[in-house]
């Protein structure tokens, strides 16, 4: 069992433990993709590349009532110049653990190491013209970020669909090695391509699976402050079609009567 809130239009589920979340996020996003399968003949998910996002990803693996041959999946970020193939990589982290596991129609990749980088973000913007969004798995950062849209780079109304952020902030970066990818934080790069705010907002169906304690503070922004770029994560309150996915330890700093939790 799990409670459910509100906050302005964003719908929260809050599970006891990390796996309970997992397996009806994964339930909930098998039937998101079954519903668009029924309404068009392929669909495209963008997916976020991230230990939060596995235990939903994991549970999906195991559901074969899903046509991935009908699923153009794209990931929402890479660092710029890390060596090709590196496991820090967000597409090779996709890669291995989801997209090689399942028979997709297409995945594409963000390559980090374009000799021309903007012109890897227009081709890229161009894939997800053609392709357009209709699902996104998101998670939010311990800034607040969506994807690499850092509060100091983040816009709503941007103009682009991919961008370069050409300078992680501090937090961010923090949070990689906390995570375990780089031992320092001199070790990560400087700068990332990302998908925009727009490019992830623009989706039919937004499911953003947030575990951990580590995330409990920015949750309590998300949902308690203003919605504003110094928050990127709050934008999800104004969306028609999205829910946040909370477990015990991401949700523990949250009053129940701010969002109406039954």
């Amino acid at each position: 069992m799990y409670k459910t809130g509100k906050k302005d239009s964003l719908r929260i589920k809050i599970f006891d433990t990390r796996k309970e979340l997992g397996k009806v996020g994964a339930e909930d996003a098998a039937n998101a993709i079954k519903k668009k399968l029924a309404e068009k003949e392929s669909i495209s998910i963008v997916f976020a590349s991230a230990p939060s996002q596995m235990d939903v990803l994991n549970e999906l693996l195991l559901d074969n009532t899903i046509d991935w041959s009908r699923v153009n999946a794209f990931h929402m970020d890479e660092y710029i110049g890390l060596p090709a193939g590196a496991e820090q990589s967000f597409g090779q982290y996709i890669k291995v653990r989801f997209f090689d596991k399942v028979p997709l129609k297409n995945a594409f990749y963000i390559d980090g190491n374009a000799q021309d980088l903007e012109a890897e973000c227009q081709r890229y913007e161009g894939l997800l013209k053609k392709f357009g969004v209709d699902i996104v798995f998101l998670g939010i950062g311990e800034n607040g970020h969506l994807a690499f849209n850092d509060p100091h780079i983040a816009n709503f109304n941007d103009q682009q669909l991919v961008k370069i952020n050409p300078q992680l902030d501090n937090q961010c970066k923090q949070q990689q090695v906390t995570d375990g990818w780089f031992g320092d934080v001199n070790e990560i790069p400087q700068s990332a391509i990302t998908l925009t705010m727009p490019a992830l907002y623009n989706a039919d169906v937004l499911l953003t699976f947030v575990p951990g304690s580590t995330k409990r503070e920015i949750i309590k922004k998300c949902l308690t402050e203003e919605i504003s770029t110094a928050c990127p994560g709050s934008i999800l309150r104004k969306h028609h079609n999205a829910t946040l996915y909370l477990d015990q330890d991401s949700s523990s700093l949250l009053d129940p009567s701010w969002i109406g939790l039954v």
